[in-house]
């Protein structure tokens, strides 16, 4: 990583800052405002892969921006998306655990704002404050269920069928929409990501991914320019994700 990818973000942070997070949205101000001295502000460049050995000493949270986490074989040059982070994830929990080195890369799909604190300091207080605790429980559950479901369709179900159940499964991640709710699925986390990216995360590769998009755009369920996507025909892809309405 180079240093123009991490820009320092001078100090002084506000607690609100940190209050931007899930994990710590439930901690009194006070108990904020005492933890708050401990954590760094930093920006990370767009299309920069991050020295993950980072992640041993420090635990971030992402504020804003998207980060793709891969894993590579480095023989074969296939990678995998092992998880897609947006605004108010933390990484990484695996090291938070267990303190091992986590052989992944990090990739920033655009500029990100980032906060971390020591990792020792972090591990304190989850057995320190039980209100952090409650939270990160069902946060790592919810994490790990996600790669269970990943791997599950990996091994069971096809390309057409991952890729649509990856765009459902983010369909509640919109970024910024004020419009009607009935074209809100129009708006959605993986819009903007190129079919490299998306391949990656459906666990095929680039060739194959673009041939469904252009099928779906012949049909009129999505309109894609570039790398944005648009949802036309929400039905479709739910027919081909081979899920049930109700649960989305």
């Amino acid at each position: 990583m180079s240093n123009k990818s991490l820009i320092k973000i001078n100090p002084p942070l506000s607690s609100k800052l940190i209050q931007q997070s899930h994990l710590f949205s439930s901690l009194p101000e006070k108990r904020l405002e005492e933890i708050t001295a401990h954590f760094k502000a930093e920006r990370w460049a767009k299309k920069n892969f991050i020295d993950e050995s980072m992640l041993i000493h420090r635990f971030y949270l992402l504020l804003e921006g998207r980060l793709e986490m891969i894993r590579t074989n480095p023989e074969s040059g296939r990678s995998i998306t092992l998880d897609l982070l947006k605004p108010g994830d933390g990484f990484d929990l695996i090291t938070l655990l267990d303190g091992k080195r986590h052989e992944v890369i990090l990739s920033p799909l655009e500029e990100l704002k980032v906060i971390s604190v020591p990792i020792q300091k972090m591990r304190e207080w989850i057995w320190t404050y039980p209100s952090l605790n409650q939270k990160i429980m069902p946060y790592l559950a919810q994490k790990m269920r996600d790669q269970e479901n990943k791997t599950v369709d990996v091994a069971l179900y096809d390309t057409v069928t991952r890729l649509s159940r990856i765009i459902l499964n983010n369909i509640d991640q919109i970024k910024a929409y004020t419009g009607r709710i009935a074209d809100a699925h129009k708006e959605h986390l993986v819009s903007g990501l190129s079919d490299e990216v998306l391949a990656r995360m459906a666990g095929s590769v680039r060739q194959v991914i673009n041939q469904h998009l252009q099928a779906w755009k012949k049909t009129g369920v999505i309109d894609k320019k570039r790398n944005n996507i648009k949802i036309h025909n929400l039905q479709a892809i739910m027919d081909s994700a081979d899920l049930t309405q109700s649960k989305f």
